[in-house]
């Protein structure tokens, strides 16, 4: 089955061990040479209310992917164990 970043980008991430939303697929990590994907990048949940920053990312490597619907995509791993940090924003 083929699928787009586009159309990955539009499904939502859940976590099968504790049914928990991830958030929504925002960039996959791509192994160059091979042209294989190893992981995608869900975005942390923002701090407060939704408006002050965001916290750490969840790189989720593609083998912890079960399930691939429609809607959304099954992982099953510990989110505290994949969190990457953030990358800062530059002040101007």
């Amino acid at each position: 089955m083929a699928t787009k970043l586009t159309q990955l980008q539009c499904k939502e991430v859940i976590c099968v061990s504790d049914g928990r939303r991830l958030g929504f697929i925002e960039d996959v990590e791509v192994e160059v040479p091979e042209g294989r994907i190893a992981a995608i990048i869900v975005p942390g949940p923002c701090r407060v209310l939704g408006l002050w920053g965001q916290k750490d990312d969840f790189c989720i490597p593609w083998g912890c992917i079960k399930k691939i619907g429609p809607d959304i995509v099954l992982v099953d791993v510990k989110p505290e164990e994949c969190r990457i940090p953030r990358p800062k924003k530059k002040a101007f």
